[in-house]
């Protein structure tokens, strides 16, 4: 038990962690220069070689977290999301699996449970998920919507941009990015269809800026309760209502008769 504390603390201490961050670093640099044919001509090897040193010791850290947690090591999400990621990494890249030593990128991922700050932005985005459920819903009904109704108006002149729903959709899409919408396709519509902007407009101004606005809104309030969960701040307390307040008062009131009482009958002795 005193080993695994020990190595408990050595494995979580800042310095261990900033090692790990700046590891992490190193690889996701090693991996990018392996993309360059003139450097890895002339360094292949000592690329190669670096990179199966800090996969041994990503490999290292990770059973040593195993041995020093335990059961406890399951429980942490980050934990099976680290091992996932080393994962991946040790997979065979020969043959028919050659493909997947381009996934050994995935090890930069790592960044993010081992940055805190990373760790509480992607834990607050998780909390947002469910309540981004009902922004979804609403933006999926008024794509459907705008999608028939531009594939009804536009799609006999438009087939390629408008000449069916999925069409549609994949155009409206693009628009709500603003991705070349005006002079790409809203213009090139109005030609045939002057009055077009009354329909692409209020499309624009629904998803581009309320619905979008709304899913911001949603991750910045869960990121907020997130914080405070994790500050342990407690909840604000309920405003009193007039029935604890006129309750305080008859409180009041027989405290100051009793007092009352106390000077009387000091005066009736003397």
């Amino acid at each position: 038990m005193n080993i695994r504390l020990r190595l408990s603390r050595i494995i979580e201490a800042r310095t261990s962690q900033l090692i790990i961050i700046s590891l992490i670093v190193l690889n996701a640099i090693v991996l990018a220069l392996e993309t360059n044919a003139t450097i890895v001509l002339q360094y292949g090897t000592i690329l190669k070689l670096t990179d199966q040193i800090l996969l041994s010791i990503f490999v290292v850290e990770l059973v040593l977290k195993l041995f020093t947690q335990g059961r406890q090591f399951y429980k942490d999400p980050w934990n099976i999301f680290d091992a996932i990621v080393i994962g991946i990494a040790l997979l065979p890249t020969t043959g028919s699996l050659s493909i997947l030593r381009s996934l050994r990128i995935l090890r930069i991922l790592r960044l993010i449970s081992a940055v805190p700050s990373l760790k509480r932005v992607v834990n607050a985005l998780l909390k947002a998920v469910p309540g981004m459920g009902s922004v979804v819903l609403l933006l999926g009904v008024i794509y459907f919507i705008f999608s028939v109704i531009a594939t009804k108006f536009f799609g006999s002149e438009f087939a390629d941009w408008f000449g069916d729903i999925g069409k549609s959709a994949y155009t409206l899409f693009q628009i709500m990015t603003l991705e070349s919408w005006s002079m790409g396709i809203v213009r090139p519509v109005m030609t045939q269809f002057p009055l077009a902007w009354v329909f692409f407009i209020p499309f624009i101004l629904i998803t581009s800026f309320a619905v979008l606005n709304l899913f911001i809104g949603i991750i910045v309030d869960a990121m907020q309760r997130f914080d405070d969960d994790t500050n342990g701040k407690a909840p604000s307390k309920s405003p009193k209502t007039q029935e604890d307040n006129a309750i305080e008062e008859i409180q009041a009131l027989k405290t100051e008769i009793q007092e009352l009482k106390k000077l009387i009958q000091k005066a009736n002795t003397r």
